[in-house]
């Protein structure tokens, strides 16, 4: 089962948890079993209209954040690390 680091500002939709476990074989599955577990927590990572992770986050996993969005496989072992997006000017 993946590990998934949530997000300070997310972690009151996981009910307080600073990470979770869940089982998914993509990127795409492990969100809709956090939406499962935690509503709202999957559909604040997601941009629903576009079908992508939402842009006020990037995903780093197993430490890297080269990788193919929603459709990237994972392992039993992966580690999913959700941070928010900065900007600035």
């Amino acid at each position: 089962m993946a590990v998934v680091w949530i997000p300070a500002l997310l972690r009151d939709l996981a009910g307080g948890a600073e990470q979770v476990t869940v089982a998914g074989s993509t990127v795409r599955r492990v969100l809709a079993a956090l939406e499962a577990a935690h509503p709202g927590l999957g559909a604040a990572l997601v941009d629903g209209e576009r079908d992508t992770l939402h842009p006020a986050f990037a995903l780093a996993i197993d430490g890297s954040t080269d990788h193919l969005g929603l459709l990237q496989p994972l392992t039993d072992a992966s580690e999913l690390v959700f941070v928010p997006a900065v900007s600035g000017g």
